[in-house]
C-alpha cells in the first residue's frame, strides 16, 4: 500500500496527467499532398491549446513544411495551408487568433535533413514554436 502511495505522488509531481508541459517544438504530421488535419494532430493541437490557455502569456508561430518533392511554389502553398488549418483548429478550441502566427517554410527549410519516405514524412509538419523564447 505504502510502495502504491509513492508510486502515485511521483507519478503526479512528474506530471504525468496526459497533457503537455511545453508546447515549444511540438508538431503534428501529415500526409502526402494534404494539408488535412488528422484525427491524431487534432488531438496534438488541442493538448497545444489546453496549454496555451493555461498559459496566457504565451504567443506561438506555427511553421508549415512540406518535403523536398513538387516546386518552390507548391509547396509554399500547401505549408502555408497546413500552417493555416492547425491555426485554425487552435482557434476552434478556444485560442484567440491574435496569439497565433502562421509561416510557410514550404521545403526550403526542412528540420530533417535526407531524402526518403521517411525523411520525407517526417518533413510534412506544422511545428510549434513559442514566440520570445
Amino acid at each position: 500500500m505504502r510502495k502504491l502511495l509513492v508510486l502515485s505522488c511521483i507519478f503526479m509531481l512528474c506530471g504525468c496527467s496526459g497533457k503537455l508541459t511545453k508546447i515549444d517544438g511540438e508538431q503534428v504530421f501529415f500526409a502526402f499532398d494534404s494539408a488535412e488535419i488528422s484525427e491524431d494532430a487534432a488531438d496534438h493541437l488541442d493538448a497545444q491549446a489546453y496549454f496555451m490557455k493555461t498559459h496566457p502569456e504565451i504567443t506561438v508561430t506555427l511553421q508549415g513544411r512540406c518535403d523536398e518533392r513538387g516546386t518552390t511554389e507548391y509547396n509554399l502553398a500547401l505549408g502555408a495551408f497546413r500552417a493555416g488549418n492547425a491555426a485554425h483548429m487552435m482557434t476552434y478550441y478556444g485560442i484567440e487568433p491574435e496569439r497565433i502566427k502562421t509561416v510557410s517554410f514550404g521545403k526550403e527549410n526542412p528540420i530533417y535533413p535526407g531524402t526518403g519516405e521517411k525523411i520525407w514524412a517526417l518533413n510534412r509538419n506544422v511545428t510549434t514554436v513559442v514566440n520570445g523564447l
